[in-house]
């Protein structure tokens, strides 16, 4: 009995214990399905305040049964004895997190988007105490995307044209996706690298009418909503006769909440600073 108890006692010891800032959305839920299976104790649900799901525990809420952690509106108790805290919530809950997090030592993964000039200036001061990572997009393959799309928007060079439309389900509520806006980034600091003068592209949301000729320092980035697209994002690069597509199509919520708990694992035990996926996909 005793080899026993101390064989699961290792085990949980090699667990990372997580709390999950947002746990009564999908994909807070996603995280406490998949937990388990990426060596991940969840120890904190919190929901928001008046949440008809305050009491409830998480597990069953989730569909993998009773686990033991009721969810809460209180931040500070969710917490306690947690190594991380993934948080998929809304960006005017994330600077209490934030405070938080750096008052107890909890590691922050953060993949809220529409963040404000404050949660940007508080991911900074909490990465001086505390290892932070916020992305856009926890999914290692948009990251992979990214650097494809740089790559290529560096070796072609100005003479291609570069448009990214992205697809989702109807219910999302904001539009450009903050992933969307993530590679227009990547293809911008490209340009810039590659020395291109119109590596100062202007973002263009929408055409119509007699508008011209398209011109050269334009970037393209068009959101299409409908049915329950998880999530399709497409940098089309079109150049004198011959063009690329770069796709990436989500078709479950599970590998966002797979890249946010692999990012949880990558910060736990390391300094306070700032990271990014792509540390998480070079390990």
């Amino acid at each position: 009995m005793g080899v026993l108890l101390g064989a699961a006692a290792a085990e949980e010891a090699r667990s990372l214990k997580v709390a999950i800032h947002g746990a009564g959305g999908k994909m807070g839920q996603a995280i406490v399905r998949l937990a388990a299976n990426e060596r991940a104790q969840v120890v904190g649900a919190i929901v928001s305040r008046g949440s008809s799901r305050i009491g409830r525990d998480v597990g069953e809420l989730a569909g993998t049964g009773t686990i033991g952690v009721a969810m809460s509106d209180d931040t500070s108790a969710g917490l306690l004895g947690a190594d991380v805290v993934i948080d998929f919530s809304r960006p005017e809950a994330l600077p209490r997190l934030l405070h938080l997090a750096m008052r107890a030592k909890v590691a922050v993964v953060s993949g809220t988007t529409r963040l404000d000039a404050t949660c940007e200036r508080l991911l900074d001061e909490a990465a001086q105490h505390v290892p932070v990572l916020w992305s856009p997009n926890t999914s290692i393959g948009i990251h992979v995307l990214a650097e494809i799309a740089a790559s290529a928007a560096r070796r072609l060079g100005p003479g291609y044209d570069v448009e990214i439309v992205e697809v989702h389900h109807r219910a999302k509520v904001d539009a450009p996706s903050g992933t969307a806006v993530r590679l227009a980034d990547a293809v911008r600091a490209a340009r810039g690298e590659a020395g291109d003068a119109a590596a100062a592209l202007s973002d263009v949301h929408g055409r119509e009418g007699n508008v011209g000729p398209r011109k050269a320092d334009e970037l393209g980035i068009f959101a299409v909503r409908g049915g329950d697209v998880i999530g399709d994002h497409t940098v089309h690069l079109l150049g004198p006769g011959e063009r690329l597509e770069l796709t990436h199509r989500a078709t479950s919520r599970d590998l966002f909440a797979r890249g946010a708990l692999r990012a949880a694992w990558h910060l736990h035990g390391k300094p306070p600073g700032r990271y990014t996926m792509a540390d998480v996909i070079e390990g």
